[in-house]
């Protein structure tokens, strides 16, 4: 246990330093706001730049990887609508934010950082795989989704339009891209840019789990709490026994099993709380669920870790 305390509990303490800084009023809001532009924007876009330009791309990009990932996320994106439009009686709109909520793994902030001190550096080739698809796959479904329920009879063309139109707006998409594009390409990037590149993927991950502790203080315990808990048992429970499951009956090999039941395992991201906002539905419910399961997953995430040994 003390072991396992010593992964996770490095992460959330920078996370608490986070929250206790704005809360405290040793850090302003709009200092977390410019820190947030700043890892989002710049910090973690150079991160999956250089990963994925320098990634052998044959050897990460397995099917079984990805699938027993993403089958398992897509399994809680459906239990999440349904869930929440059975069960809850929400209306359409609020269910697919609450299912996006179920879908959208904090895989960056906390699935590359907990992965790293678990197994170190050289295990992330998986979590970069299954980064450079969690952007485009989880917005392109969920807007798909949305726009589906809210305009359905605008046309395939339109919807299309405003899934790539958002896609394209996203800085880590843009980042991803880059990488694939010289990766692909065989391109020699000059020492000086990369050593550039490089002090900028150094401040990422820290600077960006602080900020992600400020941003937490503007989200209250409010909302539907049994919905919160049911967005929580999915995201952190359905999840990754999903891709446990699918990750064993394919016969992945143990450090890329690792990082795809790790990172299923993460707390939903400050993502399905923005996805909820551009649509104004849902808010609070998604706002607390990023909360309350960043905090219960503490607990969870040391479990997940025992499981795998």
């Amino acid at each position: 246990m003390q072991a396992l305390l010593e992964v996770t509990l490095p992460v959330f303490l920078v996370i608490g330093f986070g929250y206790l800084a704005v809360r405290l009023r040793a850090f302003s809001d709009a200092g977390v706001d410019g820190l947030m532009k700043f890892t989002q924007n710049f910090a973690i876009p150079c991160l999956l730049f250089r990963a994925i330009s320098t990634l052998d791309l044959g050897q990460s990009f397995e099917w079984p990887l990805l699938f027993s990932f993403y089958a398992g996320a897509t399994a809680g994106f459906l239990t999440g609508i349904l869930g929440a439009r059975v069960i809850f009686n929400r209306p359409w709109p609020d269910s697919v934010a609450i299912g996006f909520c179920c879908l959208f793994s904090n895989s960056l902030l906390l699935g590359l950082a907990i992965t790293e001190r678990a197994y170190g550096e050289a295990a992330l080739a998986a979590n970069y795989a299954i980064i450079a698809v969690h952007s485009p796959f989880c917005y392109a479904l969920g807007i798909t989704t949305m726009e589906i329920v809210r305009h359905g009879g605008r046309g395939i063309f339109t919807m299309i339009r405003a899934v790539l139109a958002a896609m394209f707006r996203n800085a880590l998409v843009i980042g991803i891209a880059l990488g694939f594009a010289v990766n692909l390409s065989g391109t020699e990037l000059p020492g000086v840019f990369t050593e550039a590149v490089d002090l900028m993927v150094r401040a990422a991950l820290p600077a960006a789990l602080f900020g992600l502790g400020g941003v937490l203080v503007r989200y209250r315990p409010e909302g539907d709490l049994l919905t919160v808990l049911f967005i929580c048992a999915v995201a952190l429970g359905l999840h990754p026994a999903i891709t446990w499951s699918l990750g064993t009956a394919f016969g992945l090999e143990s450090a890329p099993f690792r990082s795809a039941v790790l990172t299923a395992a993460m707390a939903p991201g400050i993502n399905s709380y923005i996805f909820a906002n551009m649509y104004g539905v849902a808010k609070r419910v998604a706002a607390t669920a990023v909360l309350v399961a960043t905090a219960l997953s503490i607990l969870t995430v040391s479990v997940w870790l025992t499981i795998l040994g």
